[in-house]
């Protein structure tokens, strides 16, 4: 059973930065098919950086240039550092597998104010 747990969410203004992390334990093989999500209130929740297969990282197009995934395998941890902060990024953010594979965390809350 592997569980997942974020962190590092908080309250900042417009432009601000936050960098969230995602401690993964239990059966990992690798954190490489990994990825964040987001949920807003009365969304459904959405993908918004994965890493690829050839060691890249794919990004909606609502945080390309933003936002930037990374990882340690050997700590089993996920970071998703994000820049330029808008009102609209304001969500729980979640990691989980692409797709989603594995039992979802509480998640982090991050408020972005205008």
């Amino acid at each position: 059973q592997v569980q997942l747990v974020e962190s590092g969410g908080g309250l900042v203004q417009a432009g601000g930065s936050l960098r969230l992390s995602c401690a993964a334990s239990g059966r990992i093989f690798s954190i490489n098919f990994m990825g964040w999500y987001r949920q807003a209130a009365g969304k459904q929740r959405e993908l918004v950086a994965r890493f690829t297969s050839g060691g890249g990282a794919n990004y909606a197009d609502s945080v390309k240039g933003r936002f930037t995934i990374s990882g340690d395998n050997v700590m089993n941890t996920v970071y998703l550092q994000m820049s330029s902060l808008k009102p609209e990024d304001t969500a729980v953010y979640y990691c989980n597998t692409d797709p989603p594979q594995w039992v979802w965390g509480q998640g982090t809350q991050v408020t972005v104010s205008s």
